[in-house]
């Protein structure tokens, strides 16, 4: 797994495996690391939707649009009918596969897609749209009902992040700290219950690292995960004023 350089912004920052498939169901077996089996209670199940919305993250496809320093932000669930030729160029970059290893046919990007769509609800994937223009690929999920929270103190709502830019021209230029400070703020701002936005980028890249500094999260230590050594990145609901 290459080094980022620092030019390189959060453009194409990791999904572990043991957070990619949030919403997907139980573990299939003892040595999987996948969703946490949790019997929700019925009235927590979310709604199921062709947007992928749901109570579980307080319908991130109703939040609005963010006015931010590079543009007008704004997170829409994905629809694969769609989104998928875009996504699935955007995972065949190299820079790009060389984190998230989704590199192939669009099927690939459809099956990692298929489960947090067809789940509960607790893993939304998103297109980031800058004055109207997709350019970026979220993933919303409650880190507390993710296999992350088995490595680290989690706190019920605890709201993770994954990201990337899609295009080598959006990366390297800030982009990734102004989007990341707004997203923190939209998921602080629309969920209440949520104090902390958490994030794990892999501790090698270091211009990730940087980028969520930069945004207002704090670096709370280093977890082992499946597949690789990470950064425990954490936005608190009460932050230090940028500069």
């Amino acid at each position: 797994m290459p080094t980022t350089d620092a030019s390189t912004d959060v453009g194409a920052d990791p999904v572990p495996r043991s957070t990619s498939r949030a919403g997907a169901g139980p573990p299939a077996g003892p040595d999987t690391e996948d969703t946490l089996e949790l019997r929700l209670p019925d009235g927590f199940v979310a709604r199921s939707g062709p947007a992928g919305e749901g109570d579980l993250l307080d319908s991130v496809a109703d939040w609005p649009a963010a006015a931010t320093p590079v543009g007008t932000f704004r997170l829409r669930p994905v629809r694969p009918d769609s989104d998928l030729p875009l996504l699935t160029r955007w995972m065949n970059d190299p820079a790009v596969a060389a984190f998230w290893e989704l590199a192939g046919p669009e099927e690939t990007t459809a099956a990692h897609l298929r489960p947090q769509r067809e789940g509960d609800g607790r893993s939304v994937p998103c297109l980031g749209v800058l004055d109207g223009v997709p350019m970026s690929y979220w993933e919303i999920y409650r880190a507390d009902l993710d296999p992350l929270a088995r490595h680290y103190p989690a706190r019920p709502h605890d709201t993770g992040v994954h990201l990337l830019l899609g295009d080598a021209a959006d990366r390297g230029r800030g982009l990734g700290t102004a989007l990341l400070r707004a997203v923190a703020d939209l998921v602080l701002d629309h969920r209440p219950a949520c104090s902390r936005v958490v994030a794990e980028p892999d501790v090698r890249n270091t211009a990730s690292v940087r980028a969520f500094l930069r945004a207002g999260f704090r670096l709370a230590g280093e977890v082992d995960l499946p597949d690789k050594r990470a950064a425990l990145m954490i936005r608190d609901r009460a932050h230090p004023a940028q500069t």
